[in-house]
């Protein structure tokens, strides 16, 4: 049986390293290692797209980082209990035309005994911004440790 701790029920500090796993695994933009943290049935709502299974997250992140070109992510966690976290997010990114973009957005997500993510609600709203208002300039992959979280860059 697949497993991915930290398992539930989460504290404080087990739904932050939650949080950080898949804000890592998301900046890795790897669409597979990023679906391997979600049930084989996963059911999600990623703004108005509806997707069921592990095939359906690859094929959607497989989009989604076409479009998304240097793609970097910061996630925090806004509140949880039991097995549930809620957490908020930005994003920033620019399109094919070099016309970057913040994404802000709030999850819910819910988990499995064995610390998969079954089900994941997102809401996400994207705003043009200019290049000389991005935030986010840690070379693409991981965030590093010392990097500024949301709240420290006021967002």
């Amino acid at each position: 049986m697949e497993s991915r701790p930290p398992f539930p029920p989460f504290t404080l500090e087990t739904a932050r390293q939650k949080a950080r796993m898949a804000e890592d695994a998301w900046n890795s933009r790897d669409s597979l290692r990023v679906s391997l943290a979600y049930t084989p049935d996963t059911s999600w709502r990623n703004r108005s797209e509806f997707l069921t299974g592990r095939e359906a997250v690859v094929a959607f992140l497989t989009r989604k980082w076409e479009h998304e070109q240097e793609y970097r992510l910061i996630k925090e966690v806004w509140a949880y209990t039991g097995d549930h976290i809620a957490a908020r997010f930005a994003y920033e990114y620019h399109d094919a035309s070099g016309q970057w973009f913040r994404a802000h957005g709030n999850e819910q997500w819910a988990f499995t005994g064995a610390g998969l993510m079954h089900r994941r609600e997102a809401s996400i709203n994207d705003v043009p911004i200019a290049q000389s208002e991005r935030r986010f300039f840690w070379p693409l992959g991981p965030r590093p440790a010392d990097h500024p979280g949301l709240d420290e860059l006021g967002l």
